[in-house]
C-alpha cells in the first residue's frame, strides 16, 4: 500500500474540488452515460450480490471497473481528474470502468497510485479463496450463515455470528481518564441536574415487573422517561436521557482528560448503523493506520453532533420532508458549513416481532389491537419516527400502545429485548431482526448514508473513511450481512 502522504495530499485537493467536480460529473457526457448505466446494472445486481460471493468479488473486467468507479467517486474525482492524476486518457478510465477493456499494467499502477490504494485491491481477481475445515464451537446454523473464522494450530475453528453472539459485548479500550471538570461543570461520576446516571443510560430495557403490569415501572424511569411535569420544568426529553448526552453548554464548556497512552489519529463517527464497526479492520490497514471511535447514536443526534463539529462523520437514515433521505435533513442542520453525503448501504425498517407471532401479526394495527408489548427507540432516532408515522397513518393514539414510553438505542438492541421475551414488538432494520432469527413486517425501504462536514472532508481520517468504503473487503463483508445492500457504499450522493 502506497504511503500517506501522496494519497493525503491528492485527497486532500480533492475536497476542495468536490464542489466544483459535481458540474463536470454533469458536463462529463461520458462519465454520465457510465454511470447510469452502471447504475441500472447495479439496481439489477443487487440480489445477485448478496447471494454470490464470487460475483460480489467481480470478475474481469466488470468487476474491476465497477471497483475503478466507487474509488474513483468516493474520492471526488471525474474521469477527467483521474485521468490527468495518473497520467492516462479520459478514454482508458471510461473503458475500464464500462467493464469494455482490462488496463494495461502501466495504467493500472498509474490508476492506483493516483487514488491511493493497490493495483491488487482495484484490479485483482475476486475469486474466493478455496473452503478449509473448521470445527464448530457451538452449532453453525444454515449453509450461508456468517461465522468468525481463526486458526488453532494445524486447523480452524468457527463461531456463529448469530443472536447475540452477532456482536461484541466487553469493555473497549480507554483513551484517557476524565481529570477534573471545568468551572460549572459536575464532578465526574455525578450527573449534572435532569442527567442519569450510569445505570440510566445503560438502561432502556424493560424488567418483568413492566410487562407483567403494563405499566411503567422502575427499569423504565431508569431509562429516563421523564413524565410531563418534568418536561414542563425543562427537563430533557427521552432521548437525550436516554443517552446520557450533555447539552451544547456542556459540549462547549471542555474537560481535562489524562490519555492512556499517546493519542493517534482516529475517525470519529457517529450513528446507528450496527455495521459501522466494519470499518475498523479497513482503517487499521492504510498507511499511516487510522483507528476508529464509534457513538451509538440516532441519526438526529449523529447530525447535530457533525454540526457541532464533535465527529468527522454522521451517519443517518432520515427521510426528509419531500421523502429523500438524508440530503434535507443534513442540509437543514449543517448548512452554515456545508457538507458532502456518501453512501454507505440501504436496508428495510419494519415491526421486528416476537418468535412465536409470525403470520399472526400483520402491522402495527395487530400490537395494539392485541394489547402487544412494544419497545420503542430513542426521540431522533428514524425508527421511532417510522414507527410515529405509521400510528398516525393507522389512526392509533401513541398513548395507548403498551411499552411505547420504553426506548432502547438501537436496532440489534431492539431485537435483543425482543429474544430475550421483554418485548413482543419494535421497530427496527431488517438485519436486525434477521441476526437474531425474528419474524419482520417492513414498513419503509431506506438509505444509510455518511454525511461528512465540508470542513472535515479534508482530514486524514476522512480521506482515510473514504478509501476504505471502496475496498473489496468492505464491500463483500457488508453483502454477506443478511438484510444489507451495500450497492451504493462509497458512492457520492450529494454536496450540500
Amino acid at each position: 500500500m502506497t504511503g500517506g502522504g501522496g494519497p493525503a495530499s491528492g485527497s486532500g485537493s480533492a475536497g476542495t474540488a468536490r464542489g466544483s467536480d459535481g458540474a463536470a460529473r454533469g458536463s462529463d457526457g461520458s462519465d454520465g452515460a457510465a454511470r447510469g448505466s452502471a447504475d441500472t446494472a447495479r439496481g439489477s445486481d443487487g440480489a445477485a450480490r448478496g447471494s454470490d460471493g464470487a460475483a460480489r468479488g467481480g470478475h474481469g473486467a466488470g468487476g474491476s471497473g465497477m471497483r475503478l468507479r466507487l474509488a474513483r467517486q468516493a474520492r471526488g474525482f471525474s474521469q477527467q481528474q483521474l485521468a490527468g492524476m495518473a497520467g492516462v486518457s479520459r478514454q482508458a478510465v471510461s473503458a475500464v470502468e464500462a467493464g469494455h477493456s482490462d488496463p494495461s499494467l502501466r495504467v493500472a499502477l498509474a490508476v492506483a497510485r493516483a487514488l491511493g490504494t493497490t493495483v491488487e485491491q482495484l484490479f485483482g481477481p475476486g475469486e474466493l479463496p478455496p473452503p478449509v475445515s473448521a470445527r464448530p464451537v457451538a452449532p453453525l446454523g444454515a449453509d450461508g450463515a456468517r461465522v468468525m473464522l481463526a486458526p488453532m494450530g494445524d486447523t480452524f475453528v468457527a463461531f456463529p455470528l448469530a443472536g447475540a453472539t452477532a456482536t461484541r459485548a466487553g469493555f473497549l479500550p480507554a483513551g484517557g481518564v476524565a481529570g477534573q471538570p471545568a468551572a460549572g461543570q459536575p464532578p465526574a461520576g455525578q450527573p449534572d441536574a435532569g442527567q442519569p446516571d450510569a445505570g440510566q443510560s445503560a438502561a432502556g430495557q424493560l424488567d418483568a415487573g413492566q410487562r407483567a403490569a403494563g405499566q411503567p415501572g422502575a427499569g423504565q424511569r431508569a431509562a429516563g422517561q421523564p413524565d410531563a411535569g418534568q418536561r414542563a420544568a425543562g427537563q430533557p426529553d427521552a432521548g437525550q436521557r436516554a443517552a446520557g448526552q450533555p447539552d451544547a453548554r456542556q459540549r462547549a464548556a471542555g474537560r481535562q482528560v489524562w490519555p492512556i497512552g499517546p493519542p493517534r489519529p482516529t475517525l470519529v463517527l457517529a450513528g446507528c448503523d450496527p455495521a459501522i464497526p466494519l470499518l475498523e479492520t479497513p482503517l487499521a490497514l492504510l498507511d499511516p493506520p487510522v483507528a476508529l471511535s464509534w457513538w451509538p447514536c440516532g441519526s438526529q443526534e449523529a447530525l447535530e453532533l457533525a454540526a457541532d463539529g464533535l465527529v468527522h462523520a454522521a451517519g443517518a437514515h432520515l427521510r426528509g420532508a419531500s421523502g429523500e433521505y438524508n440530503t434535507g435533513p443534513a442540509r437543514e442542520l449543517l448548512r452554515r458549513q456545508g457538507a458532502e453525503v456518501i453512501g454507505f448501504c440501504s436496508w428495510r425498517e419494519g415491526l421486528v416481532l416476537g418468535p412465536g407471532l409470525a403470520g399472526q401479526v400483520t402491522g402495527l394495527g395487530d400490537v395494539a389491537q392485541r394489547g402487544l408489548w412494544l419497545v420503542n427507540r430513542e426521540n431522533g432516532s428514524e425508527a421511532r419516527r417510522v414507527l410515529d408515522r405509521e400510528l398516525a397513518r393507522l389512526g392509533i393514539d401513541a398513548a395507548g400502545v403498551c411499552g411505547y414510553a420504553t426506548q432502547a438505542t438501537g436496532h440489534l438492541q431492539v431485537a435483543a429485548a425482543i429474544a430475550a421475551g421483554l418485548a413482543d414488538a419494535g421497530v427496527a432494520s431488517e438485519p436486525a431482526a434477521l441476526a437474531f432469527g425474528l419474524p419482520f413486517v417492513p414498513l419503509a425501504a431506506e438509505h444509510f448514508d455518511l454525511v461528512i462536514p465540508a470542513d472535515q472532508a479534508a482530514s486524514r481520517e476522512v480521506q482515510g473513511l473514504l478509501r476504505v468504503l471502496s475496498s473489496r473487503w468492505l464491500l463483500d463483508q457488508l453483502a454477506s450481512l443478511p438484510g444489507y445492500d451495500p450497492a451504493r457504499c462509497g458512492e457520492h450522493v450529494a454536496s450540500l
